[in-house]
């Protein structure tokens, strides 16, 4: 078991900044929190210990002098990286290839998003994410079904022939199948058996979401009633804000039940946009990634489900009809973004990372650092480029620049 003591730095979690702090990762739990010069009570610093409970022995010492720690981010969306799409047929080394990349950009735990795909090949990739699930050490919270129930009208880079509407029975099965890992799915609350589907999932305590959906406001309302909780990507894949039918985001806005997920690369929502949502929904805005298989390659052709993407410039698009078809981004540059494109005070961009979304899918004991939490940590340098992660504990080294 690994200790390690990161002291001097800016520690930002749930909501407060604690200038010159201290943390003591013991192994998988954090063991203490302080400020100031206390950590060397600690350790052995000048060859003796002399605090009541000191660390054990060898502990590392981090000096975090000019920069932030912040808790391990949580990416609730996301389908891929490094070439691998988790709605494709790779097998379980290649996924985990993926899911850490985005560990290395600071996202220690994270969904697997499952792009529209037919119903048989959803099951497979369903059971292969509850196997990964289950693994120890690979920090898959779970899947996410964006689709097939998704509106034709805002289908966005999902296959058309591939839509369905929701029945009792493909719930069952998929659930089924997911056996308790299934953990969000994106639906249209105006198809036919929506409200039917939004309960069941409910029922198996997983969290529906609204999206890629034609909806208005009314519809919508009547969606988070039947127990919808989070926006997926909000403004992307559903109506605009307009004044006459303020739709899905409106409804979203108004009710402190739902949580508002945005992409954060500068291409899917405007900085202004992006600072409107949170103004309007503070402590209910998680940033995610959407990111797709070209996740830290170069610009070429990809696949999205059973899509060809394009990427140029690091934007990913369908090649046929031109839709944006996710992204290339990582949580680390959606958080930079927030502060620094957006105008967000850092706090409120941490907290959009890790506890927001961690509590979005019902993990609360996520994307916190305090007495008892996991050690699940970001070493931040002042330009918020990721330094270090601590996984479970263990230090991982930062991915390199990429942008």
């Amino acid at each position: 078991m690994t200790t390690t003591l990161v002291h001097s730095v800016l520690l930002v979690s749930h909501g407060t900044e604690t200038p010159d702090a201290w943390v003591l990762l013991d192994g998988p739990q954090v063991a203490a929190v302080g400020q100031g010069t206390t950590w060397r009570a600690r350790v052995d610093v000048d060859g003796s210990a002399d605090g009541p409970t000191p660390a054990p022995p060898g502990t590392t010492v981090v000096d975090g002098t000019g920069k932030v720690l912040v808790p391990g981010f949580v990416d609730v969306h996301g389908h891929g990286a490094l070439g691998v799409g988790y709605e494709q047929p790779a097998g379980p080394t290649e996924v985990l290839r993926a899911v850490e990349h985005h560990r290395s950009h600071g996202s220690t735990h994270q969904v697997l998003s499952l792009a529209t795909a037919p119903l048989d090949a959803l099951a497979d990739r369903l059971a292969l994410v509850a196997e990964l699930t289950r693994t120890p050490g690979s920090g898959v919270l779970g899947s996410h079904l964006e689709g097939p129930w998704l509106a034709l009208s805002h289908c966005g880079a999902h296959d058309t022939r591939l839509l369905r509407t929701p029945s009792a029975a493909d719930v069952a099965r998929l659930l089924a199948v997911a056996d308790g890992t299934l953990v969000q799915v994106t639906l249209a609350p105006e198809l036919p058996g929506a409200t039917e589907a939004i309960r069941a999932l409910v029922d198996a305590r997983v969290v529906p979401a609204v999206g890629h959906t034609g909806a208005d406001l009314e519809t919508t309302q009547r969606a988070f009633d039947a127990g919808a909780r989070v926006l997926t990507h909000a403004l992307n894949g559903m109506p605009g804000l307009h004044h006459r039918a303020p739709g899905p985001v409106a409804a979203a806005l108004a009710d402190d039940r739902v949580t508002l997920e945005v992409v954060n690369d500068g291409v899917h929502v405007h900085p202004a946009m992006v600072a409107l949502l949170a103004a309007q929904a503070p402590g209910r805005v998680a940033l995610v990634t959407d990111a797709g298989a070209a996740t830290g390659q170069g610009d070429g052709t990809y696949r999205l489900g059973s899509m060809d993407v394009r990427v140029a410039g690091g934007v990913a698009r369908l090649v046929e009809g031109g839709s944006l078809a996710g992204s290339t981004l990582t949580l680390d540059a959606a958080l930079r973004r927030a502060v620094q494109d957006v105008g967000l005070p850092l706090g409120q961009a941490v907290g959009a990372v890790t506890d927001v979304p961690a509590r979005a899918v019902g993990r609360p004991d996520l994307g916190v650092l305090r007495v008892g939490s996991r050690s699940d940590a970001v070493l931040l340098d002042a330009r918020l480029r990721v330094d270090t992660v601590w996984f479970n504990g263990r230090s991982l080294p930062g991915a390199p620049n990429e942008e």
